[in-house]
């Protein structure tokens, strides 16, 4: 049995009073500190992101828990100035009591998802359409393979070389303000991988709400 899943994500931890944290720093540099009100602090850090005096984000760190594809945790993980923390599959048995858990495509409708799980690949709602066919076959042929050599005595860490992309992943990303930064612009823009814009897409408009001062000026780029 296989079961298609969501990419999602969820802030695990935050530096405690981060925005004034930043507005301390930035303002150490400058011996500005007699200037701090509480309402100073969302221009200021703006002002320092616009004359690119972006250092002063380092003093803080946010980690987010992402559910995703090996696809895009391997694009992930090229961040470098960032900690990581991932689900290891030398370890950890993927095929658990007769299911395996993979991460739907973003080419892939959600409404179909029930019709996957269930193997109904030639069912009235669409799934005549060979790529998707050719997709959810693939899938029980892993499921079926990889059962196979668990059978014939291999362990996880030999019998995940028949694991795909699509395999599902949790994987832990610690970085502080300004690396986010980076990472947002670079993965929810039109010209990155699909997949993992979805997946993007939410945080950066989780972190605008939580911390506007820091990201409210990215933009995402339309397609």
């Amino acid at each position: 049995m296989i079961r298609l899943l969501e990419q999602f994500h969820e802030i695990e931890a935050a530096t405690p009073d981060l925005i004034p944290t930043i507005e301390r720093a930035g303002r150490t540099c400058y011996k500005s500190e007699y200037k701090i009100e509480p309402d100073s602090a969302h221009r200021f850090i703006q002002k320092l992101i616009s004359i690119g005096h972006e250092s002063v984000l380092e003093h803080g760190a946010i980690t987010v828990r992402f559910l995703t594809d090996r696809a895009v945790s391997h694009e992930l993980v090229r961040h470098r100035l960032a900690s990581y923390s991932q689900e290891s599959q030398r370890y950890v048995d993927p095929e658990h009591k007769g299911l395996m858990e993979f991460i739907r495509p973003w080419w892939v409708p959600k409404e179909w998802i029930g019709d996957c799980e269930r193997g109904y690949i030639d069912s009235p709602g669409g799934f005549k359409r060979a790529e998707v066919r050719v997709f959810m076959a693939s899938l029980f042929d892993v499921y079926n393979n990889y059962q196979l050599l668990r059978n014939f005595g291999r362990t996880p860490q030999q019998a995940r070389v028949v694991l795909p992309n699509a395999i599902k992943t949790e994987i832990i990303v610690t970085a502080n303000p300004r690396e986010w930064r980076h990472i947002l612009k670079l993965r929810t823009g039109s010209v990155t991988y699909p997949q993992i814009r979805e997946l993007m897409l939410p945080v950066l408009q989780e972190f605008k709400n939580l911390w506007p001062a820091l990201f409210e000026d990215i933009g995402e780029d339309k397609e």
